[in-house]
């Protein structure tokens, strides 16, 4: 998930000309979570080289981002999907040329056959699905999530090795080998490479003795590998020498690590009120379209904007919906904020698309690519009939 953010940001006015050199602002309508193509090519290259130099091979985990209208162009660079059930599955097997792989902490009986459809690999959380739906995975990978115990973090709500876990195996459970094909983990989230080796030194110390059985390991997500600071020489090491170790295929599944930092949700001042502070009201909303803000919670980063009193002009910007709560965070700004005004509020693309909902009736943002070329594309637009889709 997200982190707090902070940085040096220029005004939204001449960020598209500066930053992006994007043409004309005002084609965006407004919400719009906006691809940056550029960024997001930036951050395959670095996924890629990982794969040449170490042989793993890099997933996508759909759960952070799942623009498939870019599938394709990312299936260039990276080797396949993870998908966290039926839907997510689905998607990647019709829209992402490579190999598909399924986790879920549980399978409902008349899911697992589609499921299977569509998945090369499954993995399964506990030996009773394991012994439950293991003849009906007849040529399929088959993978058990182990959990090592071993906790890097201290949000309690993101770590899976925190206590009473329903996440994984753990080695008291693991009398025997599961006679699987492989093992996963997942302990890791925003971390760095330091992590992922604490882990594996967990990893071999509880579960050792069955890794030498194994035809692969699944690293998980969570390594911030495209982050500029990411020790991507000490990621390579401990996959080169885990894999010589044991003699298997590594795989890593990052999402954020895709499209971290390659999109924008870009909005516009509807209304300024004052109680208290300046507030401006946007046509974007926390609770609908960037819900981490309030779940984390965390501050997304605002280009043309500071914390509150670095700047001239402060301001609360907030949502449409009549929730109390909707707010998204306070900032300060060199020039005051006028009705119009559009916004660009940055690393929008993971966590937004697949979090949001229309609490309110709230329309969803455009989806759009700001292409390498300079052009705007929009990709997608939604109305009334998605509002009224998921209701009865």
């Amino acid at each position: 998930m997200h982190t707090v953010c902070r940085g040096s940001w220029t005004s939204i006015r001449y960020w598209w000309i500066e930053m992006v050199k994007f043409p004309v602002l005002e084609q965006i309508r407004t919400p719009a979570y906006v691809l940056d193509e550029a960024k997001l090519l930036q951050n395959l290259d670095i996924l890629k080289g990982v794969q040449e130099r170490t042989g793993a091979k890099i997933l996508l985990a759909q759960k952070a981002f799942s623009m498939f209208s870019v599938y394709p162009l990312i299936s260039k660079y990276l080797a396949g999907t993870t998908a966290s059930g039926l839907y997510e599955a689905r998607l990647g097997h019709q829209h992402f040329p490579g190999e598909v792989h399924v986790y879920s902490p549980a399978y409902t009986d008349t899911e697992i056959g589609e499921i299977l459809q569509y998945a090369d690999h499954i993995v399964f959380n506990s030996l009773r699905q394991l012994t439950s739906f293991r003849e009906r995975c007849a040529g399929k990978s088959i993978g058990l999530r182990i959990n090592p115990e071993c906790s890097t973090q201290d949000t309690a709500i993101y770590d899976p090795c925190a206590p009473c876990s329903r996440l994984g195996v753990r080695r008291e459970e693991l009398p025997e080998f599961p006679d699987v094909d492989g093992l996963h983990f997942h302990t890791l989230c925003e971390q760095n490479a330091d992590a992922l080796q604490q882990t594996l030194t967990a990893v071999e110390k509880n579960f050792g003795d069955y890794l030498h059985r194994c035809k692969w390991v699944n690293f998980g997500g969570g390594h911030h590998i495209t982050r500029q600071d990411y020790d991507i020489s000490l990621l390579e090491r401990l996959i080169r020498e885990f894999s010589q170790r044991y003699g298997v295929q590594v795989y890593l599944e990052p999402g954020e690590a895709v499209a971290l930092h390659a999109g924008y949700l870009v909005t516009q001042v509807l209304d300024i009120v004052h109680n208290g502070t300046y507030i401006a009201i946007l046509d974007t909303s926390a609770a609908c379209h960037m819900p981490d803000v309030l779940e984390m919670p965390y501050r997304p980063p605002l280009y043309g904007s500071d914390l509150p009193g670095k700047k001239a002009y402060d301001y609360r910007l907030s949502a449409r919906t009549c929730l109390a709560g909707d707010i998204i965070g306070d900032y300060s700004f060199d020039t005051p904020l006028h009705i119009g005004d559009k916004l660009c509020f940055e690393d929008m693309a993971i966590y937004s698309m697949v979090k949001n909902n229309t609490f309110n009736g709230m329309p969803l943002p455009d989806i759009g690519i700001l292409h390498t070329d300079g052009h705007y594309e929009v990709v997608k637009t939604f109305g009334y009939e998605d509002f009224k889709g998921r209701l009865s």
